[in-house]
C-alpha cells in the first residue's frame, strides 16, 4: 500500500517544490495524513481550489469539533477567545470583514504608503549606518520593516505586537491541561484589552483608532472583547510574511543584475516582477483548511460532508493554467500570473494591494540608494528556516556594499 504524503507538507529550499504535491498533479486532488492520523483531501489544481476557497459549503469555523486539526487539541483552545474573522463564515465573516475594508482602498493606501515609504528610508538608513559590514539584511532591514508596517498600520507599538504574537503561540502550542489554556487565553486577552484601552487614549491616523471611534458612534462603547481578534489577525499575519518576501525578493533581484535597471526605470515592470516573486514564492504555508459541510463533488472526486480539504498555495501557484513555464521564476514576465498568492473568495487576504505597493517600495529605494549591494557569501551557504509556522524564508542574508 502506497503510503500517503503527510501535511504539513515542508519546503527545503524557497522555489523548491516538494516532490510530494506532483503526486497529486494528475488528479489535481488526493488524500494526505495529518499528524494526527486523520486523513484530509488536498487539492493543487487552481478551480478546485477556487471552488474549496469560495463556495459555503466549505466551512472556516476552526471551533467545529470535526474540522481537522494539525495536533489534538490545539484548535479547541481559541474557545477561550472571541472569534477570529478568519475562523468565521457568511454573514459574522463579512460584517469583521467590511469593517477593515476601507482600510485597504485606494484612499486608505493612500493616507498609508507616503508614510511607508519614509519609514523604510529610514530602515534603510539604519542598516547603512550599521558599524561594520556584512550586514544580516533579514534582522537590520526585512524585519523592522516589517514591524513598521505594522505599527504603522495598526497604531500598535511593535513591541506590543511582539508580545501578543507571542501569547498566541503560547495559548495553541504552549499548554496542556485545561487550567494552562484557561491561563494562556487570560493572559492573551487581559494583554490585548490593556493595549487597546491605552490606545483609546491617544487616538491617530490608523486602523484600531478609527474602528474604536466607529465602535462609540455606533454602539456608545467599545466592546474590547470582541475587537481584541481584529487587532491580533493582523498582527500574526503580516509579519513574517512581509519580512520573507523582502529577503526572497532582494535576494532575486540581486541574482538578476541584468534585469534590475529595467524594472527601476519602469514601476509598471517592478509591479509584474513582484507579482511574479509573491505567485513563484507562496511564502506563506498556513494552508487554508476547509471543512466540507455537504457532500460535494470535486472534479470526480466525492468529497463527503465532515471531510476536511487543504489547499496549499505553492503547488496551486505552479499550475500550467496559471502561466507559462510555471515552475520558472521569470521576472520579466509580459503579463502577470492568475496565482493565488493572496488567497480566494471571502478570505481572500485584504492587504492584496497593500502588501505587493510596499514591496515595490522596499526593492526600488533599496537598490536606487545601494546599487552596489551584493551577498557577502555564496547563495549556496544560505540557510533557511520557517520563520513561524507559515513563512519559510532565509534564517540570515549576510550583504555588504
Amino acid at each position: 500500500m502506497t503510503k500517503l504524503p503527510t501535511h504539513p507538507i515542508r519546503r527545503q529550499l524557497p522555489g523548491v517544490l516538494p516532490a510530494e504535491y506532483e503526486t497529486l498533479r494528475e488528479r489535481g486532488i488526493g488524500q494526505v495524513e495529518l499528524p494526527t492520523g486523520k486523513l484530509v483531501w488536498m487539492v493543487v489544481r487552481p478551480e478546485y481550489a477556487r471552488i474549496v476557497l469560495s463556495d459555503p459549503r466549505f466551512s472556516s469555523d476552526k471551533t467545529d469539533d470535526r474540522f481537522p486539526k494539525l495536533t489534538p487539541n490545539s484548535l479547541m483552545k481559541l474557545r477561550y477567545c472571541a472569534p477570529f474573522m478568519i475562523n468565521l463564515d457568511g454573514p459574522e465573516h463579512l460584517k469583521k470583514k467590511k469593517s477593515i475594508m476601507d482600510e485597504f482602498s485606494p484612499e486608505g493606501l493612500a493616507r498609508l504608503l507616503p508614510r511607508l515609504r519614509v519609514a523604510v528610508e529610514e530602515k534603510i538608513d539604519d542598516m547603512l549606518r550599521q558599524p561594520t559590514k556584512p550586514v544580516d539584511l533579514v534582522k537590520e532591514l526585512a524585519f523592522p520593516i516589517a514591524w513598521q508596517l505594522q505599527e504603522m498600520f495598526l497604531g500598535i507599538p511593535a513591541a506590543e505586537l511582539e508580545t501578543m504574537r507571542d501569547n498566541v503561540w503560547k495559548l495553541l502550542l504552549g499548554t496542556t491541561t485545561e487550567a494552562e489554556e484557561r491561563e494562556a487565553a487570560d493572559r492573551l486577552n487581559g494583554h490585548a484589552e490593556e493595549v487597546l484601552k491605552e490606545k483609546a487614549k491617544h487616538l491617530g491616523d490608523d486602523m484600531m483608532s478609527r474602528l474604536i471611534v466607529q465602535e462609540r458612534e455606533k454602539h456608545g462603547e467599545v466592546n474590547w472583547y470582541e475587537l481584541a481578534p481584529l487587532m491580533l489577525s493582523n498582527a500574526q499575519g503580516i509579519h513574517n510574511s512581509v519580512s520573507t518576501m523582502i529577503s526572497l525578493g532582494v535576494l532575486t533581484l540581486l541574482n538578476h543584475p541584468e534585469q534590475r535597471p529595467t524594472l527601476l526605470a519602469h514601476p509598471d515592470r517592478m509591479t509584474t516582477a513582484v507579482d511574479e516573486m509573491l505567485r513563484y514564492f507562496s511564502v506563506n504555508d498556513g494552508t487554508p483548511m476547509r471543512l466540507a459541510t455537504e457532500d460535494m463533488l470535486i472534479g470526480d472526486t466525492l468529497v463527503k460532508a465532515g471531510d476536511g480539504v487543504a489547499v496549499p498555495t505553492l503547488p496551486v501557484n505552479r499550475d500550467p493554467s496559471v502561466c507559462p513555464y510555471p515552475h520558472q521564476l521569470d521576472i520579466m514576465r509580459e503579463e502577470p500570473a492568475r496565482h493565488l498568492a493572496f488567497g480566494h473568495g471571502p478570505h481572500k487576504c485584504p492587504a492584496d494591494r497593500l502588501v505587493p505597493s510596499l514591496l515595490e517600495i522596499v526593492y526600488t529605494t533599496l537598490f536606487e540608494r545601494v546599487p552596489t549591494l551584493a551577498l557577502a557569501v555564496p547563495e549556496a551557504e544560505l540557510t533557511y528556516k520557517y520563520h513561524s509556522i507559515q513563512a519559510f524564508g532565509p534564517a540570515e542574508m549576510p550583504v555588504t556594499w
